[in-house]
């Protein structure tokens, strides 16, 4: 039988449910249900940006790479409605100053072995990204070359959308200018999430054609 492929059950982040609920985003409580990710908004008792994470059926309990985990059991979320159309976690993505010795850490602890990389300076620096499967969602971890000591850390997350020209109206001067993505077919906007109370860079994009 092959074992389970390891999977993200919950973000933990450091924002108001409010603030996410203004950018067009269903909260239930604490919880907001993007796909079958669950983002718990933990506000003044947690950090601003992504604190932490749970996974599912990883194959070595413990923190990654100095990244908050913890492992969980739960069932993946039900999909949730959302009013800004936020179908899925599209990517999570992380920081690191060496991508070698995180990217060691991510498949010591999920067993998962990087997808592809590729470099890049679109981050106004040369940078290499590497990307991993954890369910639905891809985990791109990005690092900068050459690579140096620090801590990796999370970035920020990449969300799918039915309907990304029907956000200027929803957003207004929350939404960035809608551009073409890297990915060929696919188009995107940057939330101006700070001008909403919310500490998480958010990329929102099409769907994959």
């Amino acid at each position: 039988m092959t074992a389970p492929r390891p999977s993200i059950d919950e973000l933990v982040v450091g924002d108001e449910p409010e603030a996410w609920s203004a950018a067009g985003f269903t909260v239930e409580g604490d919880t907001c249900r993007i796909g079958t990710v669950r983002v718990r908004l933990a506000g003044g008792s947690s950090e601003p940006g992504i604190s932490s994470w749970s996974l599912r059926d990883l194959v070595r309990d413990g923190d990654i790479d100095g990244i908050p985990t913890t492992t969980s059991e739960r069932h993946p979320a039900t999909p949730a409605e959302h009013p800004c159309g936020a179908r899925l976690v599209d990517h999570v993505v992380l920081m690191s100053p060496d991508g070698e010795r995180t990217s060691a850490a991510v498949t010591a602890a999920t067993g998962l072995e990087v997808r592809r990389v590729r470099d890049t300076d679109s981050y106004g620096m040369p940078m290499r990204q590497r990307f991993f499967r954890l369910g639905e969602v891809l985990l791109e971890l990005v690092s900068s070359e050459p690579p140096g000591p620090g801590p990796c850390a999370f970035f920020g997350l990449a969300l799918t959308v039915d309907d990304l020209d029907a956000l200027p109206e929803l957003l207004g001067d929350h939404l960035g200018p809608i551009k073409d993505a890297v990915q060929p077919g696919r188009r995107l906007a940057s939330l101006r999430h700070r001008d909403l109370g919310i500490s998480v860079p958010m990329i929102l994009m099409t769907p994959e054609p």
